[in-house]
């Protein structure tokens, strides 16, 4: 019997995401405000940004954007979210990743009041996650998590390998699947033999950064993967799996673009109303 996949429609479910927000934000008293603060002109934090101001507007967020050329100095951005810390008007903080080798990215995170850290970085926020009581979830994980919760498949005693264990993605990720009693391995750049590892894995997620990481020969039948990776090559936009031929077996598979990406950013969306629903002096 042929393998019939199931594309993971992320771009679908975003919409769905963002349509039940805005009839949540549409009937709520306070209107959930989001500041995004960008330093720099990179290319893709820049795309990024013009997302997340699309999706706002179009949920009924209200957002605030602060710009700094590359040279700006770490005491004015700190002075900047102490006072957005302060704000009331604003629930949810994001700096946009990366910063200039210059600035401490952990001190910039640890300044955020940990209520407003819509990307779930402050180190308060990931002990919470870490001891399975998590606050604000970082969005990518989320979302990826809720792609997998779409499929219907239960995770316990699955075996889910994670390949990239970066702060933003790969840990967090790992530790949301640990928490729904996953067999979670987590591979590094330093991993040998992959394949051994992704073989007998039920849940491939991988977010590295290297097209066609992943290839069939890697993966059995009827396997989850979703692929958060994003790579440019040629005029065309892949992620880290070898989708045509790695999708003939997997049971589940995330496309790129369209999969993972929308979700994040409507996981931040989500994040940002769920930080104003329990923030002080918040009336529904």
């Amino acid at each position: 019997m042929e393998n019939v996949t199931k594309i993971l429609n992320g771009s679908g479910i975003a919409q769905d995401i963002r349509m039940e927000l805005r009839a949540k934000i549409a009937d709520s008293r306070t209107k959930p405000g989001l500041a995004v603060i960008l330093v720099g002109h990179d290319p893709a934090s820049r795309m990024y940004i013009d997302f997340k101001k699309q999706a706002s507007q179009e949920v009924g967020l209200y957002l605030e954007t602060y710009e700094f050329e590359e040279d700006v100095k770490q005491k004015t951005l700190v002075k900047l979210i102490d006072k957005l810390n302060k704000n009331r008007k604003i629930h949810g903080i994001l700096v946009q990743l990366p910063l200039p080798e210059h600035i401490e990215d952990i001190d910039i995170l640890q300044r955020i009041d940990p209520a407003k850290d819509v990307d779930g970085f402050h180190p308060t926020n990931v002990g919470l996650l870490a001891v399975g009581y998590p606050a604000l979830t970082p969005a990518t994980p989320k979302g990826i998590m809720r792609l997998i919760a779409s499929t219907g498949v239960d995770l316990r005693g699955k075996d889910a390998v994670v390949i990239g264990a970066s702060n933003i993605v790969g840990k967090p990720t790992a530790q949301l699947l640990l928490n729904e009693r996953a067999t979670v391995t987590i591979a590094n750049s330093l991993t040998r033999d992959l394949r051994v590892h992704t073989r007998k894995a039920d849940v491939i997620v991988v977010a590295v950064g290297k097209p066609n990481l992943i290839t069939a020969d890697m993966v059995k039948e009827g396997v989850i993967v979703i692929d958060a990776g994003i790579n440019k090559v040629g005029d065309r936009v892949v992620g880290d799996v070898d989708y045509e031929n790695v999708s003939k077996l997997a049971a589940f598979i995330t496309p790129v673009p369209g999969g993972v990406g929308p979700m994040t950013v409507a996981m931040l969306l989500e994040n940002t109303w769920e930080a104003m629903r329990h923030s002080k002096g918040h009336q529904e």
